[in-house]
């Protein structure tokens, strides 16, 4: 049993930052990958940005030089430093791992936080 647990969204102004933050906790034995998605209603989820376990990043374009993700490996926590949002922002905030789950040794397995909401409004 894995659980990721995410904190941090709200409402913000144009302009604004806010930082979400993931905390992955259960029977871990690692984890690969982390992530953070966004999905709006009526729109696909899409990868907003991935860090591996070794610290490389990916973004999309949409965010890049605006958005920052971050890890600490000690913590099993993931975190979306979110610099000058735009209403093109708003979204649902999926947190997302691939773990080594311990009940299977090195079988890997993806697990997902519950979501938070983020709104960008005036």
């Amino acid at each position: 049993q894995v659980q990721l647990v995410e904190s941090g969204g709200g409402l913000v102004q144009p302009g604004g930052s806010l930082r979400l933050s993931c905390a992955a906790s259960g029977s871990i034995f690692s984890i690969v990958d982390m992530g953070w998605y966004r999905q709006a209603p009526g729109k696909q989820r899409e990868l907003v940005a991935g860090i591996t376990s070794g610290g490389t990043t990916q973004y999309a374009d949409s965010v890049k030089g605006r958005f920052t993700i971050s890890r600490d490996n000690a913590k099993n926590t993931v975190y979306l430093q979110m610099n000058s949002l735009e209403r093109e922002d708003t979204a649902v905030y999926y947190c997302n791992a691939v773990v080594q789950v311990m009940a299977l040794g090195i079988s890997t397995r993806s697990f997902w936080g519950q979501g938070t909401q983020v709104t960008v409004s005036s």
